[in-house]
């Protein structure tokens, strides 16, 4: 008789991984213009797809100000009903800002999808891509620290425990014993994290006493990819957001000249306030180092903007007056993108040398143009790293004679 049950055979096959299908959902207002809700949008669309679903459609909306029940105005909400009701594969409406409990609400019983919004959204890439205990359980307090003013709307099966012979009296309802578990659960986690964070203060006291260089910028710029260049390893990359979530560090030796190399998490416009918090002891190998390496990918249209958002995240870490080196990445991506194939050499290289001196004049003249994927110009990077290195050795020993 023949195995009827296939015994094994989900083991071998495993999990279908389906695709969802989802809206996306802006806000044109006073403090965003409709050019901005589009490039979120676009962003917002590439989270979607690294967390695993396709996007259908986008509706964009100009309000004001977002409405206190529905985000949207009523008319938007019955357009984004009515397609929903048009598409049956869609399952999930995705909103470029944070929605409040009441809204989440609201907008579940009225279009009868799942609704997520952007700080959710991140949040889960998060918690698909953490590996270590560190990333796990900073993952895990952010997103509690998410839900704990919008638990509201999760318990409405039951208003008060149930009444009864000694239950008499005010009771305690449903959602404050949930929210009573969630802040224990909050305080065990940070309770946690302050061990880790110091067994992790006792593994960087034994480094000795070699120059720091950390690698920062906006998710998805190529740190990894540079990352595994310099220091010869293999650093997890890939075309997607958050690819890095852990801190990785490696020694690195240029002539004989060692120093450490740290490639962080990458930034994002709208990053979570509570992701931020809880990502703060991670975020220690930036203040810690003596040097940035601030990588930006010169080939994405918003590249000026994400060097904002950067800068505005290490101002918040008090980090932005370390000494820092603007790497600009993906060249050859840009050359292919912006160039006119009708150029000659000349041409292009006049065009390169206009884009070159425009970012020295607005960012500084400490940069290098590269290219980490095809390995373009890293002689020029690796001398002005030296170089770099070599004045923080000067400064920390300043009696003693180092000879690299």
């Amino acid at each position: 008789m023949g195995n009827e049950w296939n015994l094994g055979e989900k083991q071998k096959l495993g999990l279908k991984k389906q695709t969802e299908y989802a809206i996306l959902v802006g806000l044109v207002t006073r403090d965003q213009s409709e050019t901005q809700v589009q490039e979120y949008l676009d962003e917002l669309e590439f989270l979607a797809e690294t967390a695993g679903a396709k996007t259908i459609k986008r509706f964009v909306q100009k309000l004001p100000h977002p409405d206190s029940k529905t985000f949207i105005g009523k008319g938007k909400l019955e357009e984004v009903s009515e397609y929903i009701e048009r598409h049956e594969e869609i399952n999930m409406v995705i909103f470029d800002d944070d929605l409040s409990g009441k809204q989440n609400s609201i907008l579940e019983e009225k279009l009868k999808v799942k609704i997520i919004d952007r700080s959710s959204l991140i949040l889960d890439i998060f918690a698909s891509r953490a590996q270590t205990a560190q990333a796990k359980t900073q993952v895990e307090l952010a997103q509690l620290q998410y839900m704990l003013p919008r638990l509201r709307g999760l318990w409405t099966h039951l208003e008060r425990q149930r009444g009864g012979i000694g239950m008499r009296g005010p009771g305690e309802k449903e959602i404050e014993t949930d929210r009573r578990i969630v802040r224990d659960q909050i305080s065990k986690l940070k309770t946690k994290l302050e061990k880790i964070d110091r067994q992790n203060m006792t593994q960087r006291k034994t480094r000795g006493q070699m120059i720091r260089v950390a690698l920062v910028g906006y998710t998805n710029v190529g740190k990894s990819t540079l990352m595994n260049t310099l220091s010869k390893s293999e650093v997890f990359a890939e075309n997607k957001l958050f690819a890095t979530l852990d801190t990785t560090v490696r020694k690195v030796v240029f002539g004989a000249m060692p120093f450490l190399l740290s490639d962080t998490v990458g930034f994002i416009r709208k990053l979570p306030h509570h992701l931020v918090e809880s990502f703060k002891s991670t975020l220690d190998e930036v203040r810690e180092s003596d040097l940035l390496v601030h990588v930006v990918d010169i080939a994405h249209p918003q590249h000026e903007d994400h060097v904002r958002t950067v800068n505005q995240t290490l101002k918040d870490l008090n980090v932005l007056e370390k000494p820092t080196l603007m790497v600009f990445n993906k060249i050859d991506k840009y050359r292919d993108l912006y160039f006119d194939p009708l150029l000659d050499e000349e041409g292009k290289q006049e065009v390169e040398e206009g884009l070159k001196q425009g970012l020295s004049n607005q960012f500084g003249e400490n940069n290098v143009f590269i290219s980490a994927l095809t390995k373009e110009n890293m002689n020029e990077l690796r001398a002005k790293l030296t170089e770099a290195i070599q004045e923080q050795y000067h400064v920390r020993y300043p009696y003693q004679a180092k000879y690299w």
